[in-house]
This record gives C-alpha cells, structure tokens and sequence, in this order.
C-alpha cells in the first residue's frame, strides 16, 4: 500500500499521521517537506498551483487501496477534485480514521460517525499541521499543465492561520458588530499565543474572514488545549468541529446561548467590556 500526500505548503503533520504503507509526497511548488518515503517535485512557473493538475494526476499513479491524502486548502481542493475524476475515486473529508479500503467519517456535523468502505483509492482532504523536517529523496516530475495566464490578484491582507496544529484558539462570531472590533479578539490571542478563527458567517456573510479560518462542518475540525468562543452563539455547523477541544471558556452576553452548554468555564457579559479586562489581566 502507498499513500501520496499532496500538498502546496510545508506544513503536513497531520497528513503524515494518517499515511500508511510507503508515503510519496508529490510537492506542487517550491514547499520543503519532511517525514516521508520519497518527494515528488512538480515546479509551477509563473502558474497557479491548480494549473499543474493534469501533471499531479499524471504523478499519483495510485492504484489498489492506495489513499491519496490532499491538503486542504483552496488549491488542494482543486487537485483533490482533478485527482478523483481521473482515478474515479471518492473524495473523503473530517476522516478519523482510515485503514486500507476503509475509513471512518464524521457525518452530519461531526455528531456521529459513519465507516465506510471502497473499492480501489480514495483521495482524503486533511487540515494542515505543523511542518516536518528531514532530508528525503527528491525527484522532479515534468507533466503537462493548463494553459492559463494570470492576469490580476485580489490579495486579502491577513496573517496566515494554521488552526489544525493550534494549541489555543480564539473564536470569533456575530457577537462583533463592526471589523475593526476584531482587534480586541486578536488581542487576547496575542496574550496567550493563540490562533484567531471564526463562524461561517464571518467568512460568507461579512467576508471579514478568509475561509481558512472558519471552523466547523465546512471548515476545520480543530481539539486545542484551550478554546475561548467569543460571541459564538454554538450553532451545530460550528460547534462539531470544536468539539474535540480540552478546555472551552465561553464569552457571551446571552446567558441562554447555546455554546454555553459545552462550556468548562463561562463568562456571562458584554464582550466589549471583557475582552479588554482579560487581556489587562494577562498582561
């Protein structure tokens, strides 16, 4: 059994943790990566990652209960999708476990879990990790690529997030009435050296967020040390992919809200007024 992993960034733990048998890693880009069998270059030029999908298929020869494990991020989702037409796979996401021809997913917000089973390989999308180190054979692949040009970027200016490997998060929801109020959250994150994420909303209704950075069903199943929920009213599509998290402080003016109900520890008050007090406690 093989598992490739495909990926554009460095940052591949929690792929590796899944991978079985010999790993192939086939790297779309420049990313150093480390903890696996073999390395796979495909340069991309002046391209998009997702122009090189038909030589990232041309790569992943696999085949029998191969699993092909994608990073999961926006142009990883593009190749997971090339990758799954061409080897006629299914394409898993929220994996808990996998095991050759098998694989048990979380289903229906993460509120139970569901085992099935395939016939041949399949392509698995995971979050991001931490990145891994160590010298690894490396070999370059030259395929074929679409013929595209690009002619403008709409960059949105924001740190990189790396919830999957986070340890602390805090998360942001409808509580924050304006964008600029997210700076008392990133605040407290600075405090404690967490990470910033947030509900859909954020990122599809206000677009203040990129889609990185939404937790739940659709976005990243995270199990922090430490969870601190401010203004998150605990919706199911948020709440089962936080689930998994050691300690949940919740932050809301809404005693009643339903997040509260996975609480370890909860702060019944006006954000506004508590974020600043926490942050000059910690301080």
């Amino acid at each position: 059994m093989t598992t490739w992993i495909v990926t554009t960034e460095s940052e591949i733990s929690q792929l590796v943790g899944l991978a079985q048998g010999q790993t192939v890693a086939v790297v779309v880009g420049n990313a150093n990566v480390g903890g696996v069998d073999r390395v796979i270059r495909i340069a991309t030029g002046d391209k998009p990652a997702e122009a090189m999908a038909p030589a990232v298929v041309a790569a992943v020869q696999a085949e029998g209960n191969d699993v092909v494990l994608v990073l999961n991020n926006p142009a990883g989702r593009s190749l997971a999708g090339a990758i799954s037409a061409a080897r006629n796979a299914p394409v898993l996401r929220g994996v808990r476990e996998l095991a050759p021809g098998q694989a048990t997913v979380g289903r229906f917000g993460g509120i139970v879990n569901e085992s099935v089973e395939f016939d041949g390989p399949a392509v698995v999308l995971v979050s991001e990790g931490e990145e891994l180190h160590g010298e690894v054979a490396e070999e370059e692949f030259d395929g074929d690529s679409f013929d595209v040009t690009v002619t403008a970027e709409n960059v949105h200016e924001g740190a990189p997030v790396n919830l999957a490997a986070a340890t602390r998060i805090v998360g942001v929801g409808r509580g924050f009435v304006n964008e600029e109020d997210l700076a008392l959250a990133r605040e407290l994150a600075d405090a404690i050296g967490a990470e910033v994420g947030c509900t859909r909303p954020l990122v599809e209704g206000h677009g203040w967020f990129d889609r990185d950075s939404y937790l739940g069903v659709s976005g990243h199943t995270v199990a922090p040390e430490v969870y601190i929920p401010v203004g998150v009213s605990g919706q199911i599509h948020h709440t089962a992919g936080i689930g998994g998290a050691q300690n949940i402080v919740v932050i809301n003016n809404d005693e009643t809200a339903a997040i509260f109900d996975m609480a370890d520890y909860g702060i019944v008050g006006n954000l506004y007024q508590v974020l600043p007090q926490m942050v000059a406690e910690l301080k």
